[in-house]
């Protein structure tokens, strides 16, 4: 079985693909980015669903990149015999989305083979296969219609759409496979080479928008690509990660799907795009956000659709054996019913940001705060299930409550530096109730640190946050004494774990990697902290996780050295895009986030 950093990504910005180095396409939901996969391998078998162009005999050596600055993907197979580039991408049309593979001889003579195994709904689904009059193959079940155009001669096999072929030096052989609803036209054949380089010149002239700042910002550039391929063209929401059920844990039971929206990334995500010059990126984002959250306050979810959709009903697919034997496979995520009490303070932080940084006022935007901070007003010293929507019961997680009092903070700086209208002077008594609670009963005097929960002695990295976010300044000493003991008691191998899943908070077997956003955080903490060459040190590292095409998934695991969780992962990118800032600017996201409070923390 392939491993996760095996695989690259390729996306039309409605939905994306996972492309092995082997030449197989394992992973692929059409037309959006949550849709039913027609392509499943990843998650099971070759039967699965998978499409394979590749050489015949093994190839002697396998180098791939993307084509410069874009989302196109070039892998080069050498064989004995010659050398072949395999150039993949996706683009889209009105209510279609094409999928485009091109072989392209690059010396000698090389034998190739294709092999299409279609299987919709996650696998289980056989579709009918027959040859149109114009040519292409029609693939069909249901709703859903594919049509293969190559100008190779296939034949069935098994249920499998099978072909061989030569491709000598300069020589090019295309394929086109296109969706679009079963009870519609079928749409014109795709031009590949106008398709191709209207794909490359979209690409280049969104990357071409990117201010870039530092040493490293080809690795930022590549983040903010996999960003803006996770992201909706249309809606603007921007999935957490390309696919469902890759493990936390080989073998394990942490398989969750990703391919939703969640409320956690607003204000990382608001200050990636808008410090590398992203401010219409920046504006959709808001625009998504303002839109999903709409309604009543105390119906907000930690995540949505990609279109703002709330019904996100979590099911397992027991037919899939799941990735390397990893089951369950989960379709949809029952944390969307959760309470987490953070995700008032990420909206209202994001919403912030977005006033500070000059975005156009929305008329909608301020009396949804207000609704908002009436409704955490009721609420924020309940307890909820926290930002890792753990499945073992509600507590009073210290981070919950320090992203309520970062929404009622945010909201009292709107009303003094922006003239806004509201009962600041209630809210500044909540927030100092808050912030006096937190620290009373979320620090450990004996651990000289703040603890994951009132009353506990666990750690957690979201406590990494505290600093982070303006609540206490990074000196005090209880930011540094918790420093400390995640120093001491969450790292392997100099990476941060999320918290000790053998201590039972979660509800789940335990066993995961460690964190790869928290450890962008830690970093964060010792830039703060100015400990510049500890931060370097540590980024430097977690670069070098990073796969041959530059991608990054959700966790690490130090012992087999591999990349766990779903993947490409928008949360560690993120991470990636500002701590990058954070070390190259002094006023980088870090910097503007924690000063904004400092004062009112200061000596608290």
């Amino acid at each position: 079985m392939p491993r996760i950093e095996d695989y690259a990504a390729i996306g039309n910005c409605e939905s994306l693909a996972l492309v092995c180095n082997n030449g197989s396409i394992d992973w692929l939901g059409l037309p959006r980015f949550d849709s039913a996969a027609c392509f499943s391998a990843l998650l099971g078998t070759n039967n699965h669903g998978r499409w394979l162009v590749a050489p015949i005999a093994d190839a002697v050596r396998v180098t791939r990149c993307y084509r410069g600055d874009t989302m196109i993907l070039e892998t080069a197979f050498e064989t004995e015999t010659g050398a072949v580039c395999v150039v993949d991408f996706m683009t889209r049309r009105d209510g279609v989305s094409d999928v485009v593979r091109i072989v392209r001889g690059l010396r000698g003579r090389v034998a190739m083979h294709t092999e299409l195994v279609v299987r919709f709904e996650f696998g289980s689904i056989v579709p009918w296969v027959s040859r149109r009059d114009d040519g292409r193959h029609e693939i069909l079940a249901g709703p859903d219609r594919l049509l293969l155009d190559t100008g190779i001669t296939l034949r069935g096999q098994d249920l499998k759409t099978v072909g061989e072929f030569e491709v000598s030096a300069n020589h090019e052989i295309g394929f086109t496979l296109t969706w679009s609803p079963s009870y519609r036209l079928a749409p014109d054949p795709l031009r590949r080479s106008d398709a191709l380089a209207n794909v490359e010149a979209f690409w280049k002239n969104w990357s071409a928008r990117h201010k870039a700042d530092g040493e490293w910002s080809r690795a930022v550039r590549r983040s903010l690509l996999t960003l803006k391929a996770l992201s909706h063209r249309e809606t603007g929401g921007i999935v957490a990660a390309g696919t469902t059920s890759l493990p936390e844990k080989i073998g394990g039971k942490r398989n969750w799907d990703y391919r939703f929206c969640w409320l956690r990334d607003a204000t990382f995500t608001l200050y990636a795009l808008l410090e590398a010059g992203y401010i219409e990126e920046a504006k959709e984002w808001r625009r998504w956000l303002l839109r999903a959250v709409a309604g009543s306050p105390d119906d907000v979810q930690i995540m949505y659709g990609v279109a703002g959709e709330r019904r996100l009903v979590e099911y397992e697919v027991a037919w899939l054996p799941g990735y390397e034997n990893s089951a369950p496979v989960r379709v949809g995520n029952a944390a969307a019913g959760q309470v987490q009490l953070d995700v008032y303070g990420e909206v209202l932080d994001a919403l912030y940001v977005a006033r500070k940084a000059g975005l156009a006022p929305n008329a909608a935007s301020w009396a949804l705060e207000c609704a908002l901070v009436e409704q955490l007003e009721t609420i924020w010293d309940k307890p909820d299930d926290g930002i890792w929507e753990v499945r073992g019961g509600r507590k009073h997680f210290t981070h919950s409550k320090v992203m309520a009092w970062v929404a009622f903070d945010r909201i009292v700086r709107s009303v003094e530096e922006f003239g806004l209208e509201g009962p600041v002077e209630r809210w500044r008594s909540i927030r100092d109730t808050i912030h006096k609670q937190v620290c009373d009963k979320g620090f450990d005097p004996a651990q000289n640190s703040f603890v994951q929960s009132y009353d506990s002695k666990a750690l957690d990295a979201s406590l990494l946050l505290i600093a982070m976010v303006g609540f206490l300044p990074a000196y005090d000493r209880r930011i540094r004494g918790t420093l400390a003991a995640i120093e001491h008691g969450l790292l392997r191998d100099g990476f941060v774990l999320r918290y000790q899943t053998n201590a039972g908070a979660d509800g789940l077997p335990p066993g995961e990697g460690v964190f790869l956003a928290c450890s962008f955080w830690l970093a964060d903490n010792y830039i703060l902290q100015e400990r510049y060459d500890e931060a370097r040190e540590l980024f430097e590292r977690l670069l070098s996780l990073r796969n041959d095409v530059g991608l990054l998934a959700e966790e690490y695991d130090p012992s087999s050295k591999r990349q766990l969780g779903n993947f490409p992962q928008a949360f560690s990118h993120l991470a990636l895009i500002n701590t990058a800032r954070n070390l190259a600017n002094t006023g980088g996201p870090v910097h503007q986030r924690s000063a904004r409070s400092r004062a009112t923390a200061k000596g608290v």
